[in-house]
């Protein structure tokens, strides 16, 4: 064999196949980047021509339109501007009340509805809080205190170009734990007395145990004395009773005394006498209207007559 037939020492050429994998990954990250840019050039430009951009949301007030003992009634307004000139979906709205950084209650809301093209509109999230849930959860959460909240807020919406956007939303503020109020019936003076009718005044006292004001507006009671119903009214009365304090007001009733008996002597003979009262209070405080039950059963009272009906008149 001549040598020009020999083959050439080393034979092939020697190829670096990890340089070349990486340049071929350079090469292919290159190209995904450029369609990256690409495909948002053209997000961009769309938006440019159409006028798509993104919404926005503010939680803009925090409704308490019912307070009980037994729960609030919670409503977030939340105003959420559209932009865009084609109507979007709210998805989800997923919601969240702490207290401390503890958990009150959350929940979803799915399909929201619908904010129309260039528009804004609010949005209303309700939620009950339940005080027991609360009250056994963090055994220091005691009626008639006020305990601080945080809300937040996800909206989940769906934008053209831009897909599905999680717009985060929070607000703080206070929520009553409401108790109700103690009462007493301290005494009842009689202003007329006669065979046929009893003209009286309820002296109550009305003890707030709660951290906050009430600005009393009216009330309705029923009275029961030796466990006999003499009555009641529905009165509009107005008082402010200080948080934690006391206020004194006087009531009205008429009765029938031979409903009583012999009873009725007994009572008028200045022995203690045994009362029932039930009703409730219409107040105004800083939270809202409230509606709070009175009641007291097994209380003792005293029962005085007018000095011209013969009886002292020594508690005023």
């Amino acid at each position: 064999m001549s040598s020009s037939e020999k083959p050439e020492k080393g034979g092939r050429p020697f190829r670096n196949k990890d340089k070349e994998d990486k340049e071929d990954e350079e090469k292919g990250g290159g190209f995904v980047e450029k369609v990256k840019d690409f495909i948002e050039d053209v997000g961009q430009k769309i938006e440019e021509t159409v006028g798509f951009g993104k919404p926005t949301a503010d939680v803009t007030a925090i409704h308490f339109p019912r307070i009980n003992l037994k729960k609030a009634e919670i409503v977030a307004d939340v105003l959420v501007k559209n932009p865009n000139p084609i109507p979007i979906p709210l998805i989800d709205i997923n919601y969240l009340i702490e207290s401390d950084g503890r958990k009150l209650i959350s929940g979803l809301i799915p399909d929201a509805g619908t904010i129309h093209a260039h528009s804004s509109e609010t949005v209303k999230i309700p939620v009950n809080l339940v005080y027991d849930d609360i009250k056994n959860t963090y055994r220091d959460i005691k009626p008639g205190s006020i305990i601080p909240y945080r809300i937040k807020v996800d909206l989940i919406v769906d934008v053209p170009v831009f897909g599905r956007l999680t717009l985060p939303l929070e607000k703080k503020g206070e929520i009553p734990v409401p108790h109700k109020p103690d009462i007493d019936l301290e005494k009842i003076h009689f202003k007329k007395f006669s065979s046929e009718e009893m003209v009286a005044v309820l002296k109550l006292k009305l003890a707030n145990k709660n951290d906050f004001d009430l600005a009393l507006n009216g009330l309705d009671y029923d009275v029961w004395l030796s466990d006999i119903n003499i009555g009641g009214a529905d009165l509009e009365k107005s008082a402010k009773i200080e948080k934690n304090g006391i206020s004194y007001m006087d009531l009205p009733i008429t009765f029938r005394p031979k409903d009583f008996g012999s009873a009725l002597w007994d009572m008028l003979r200045g022995r203690g006498t045994g009362y029932t009262m039930k009703g409730h209070i219409n107040v105004d405080t800083p939270f809202g209207a409230m509606k709070l039950p009175i009641n007291k059963e097994g209380g003792t009272t005293r029962l005085k007559k007018n000095k011209k009906d013969g009886g002292s008149d020594d508690e005023d």
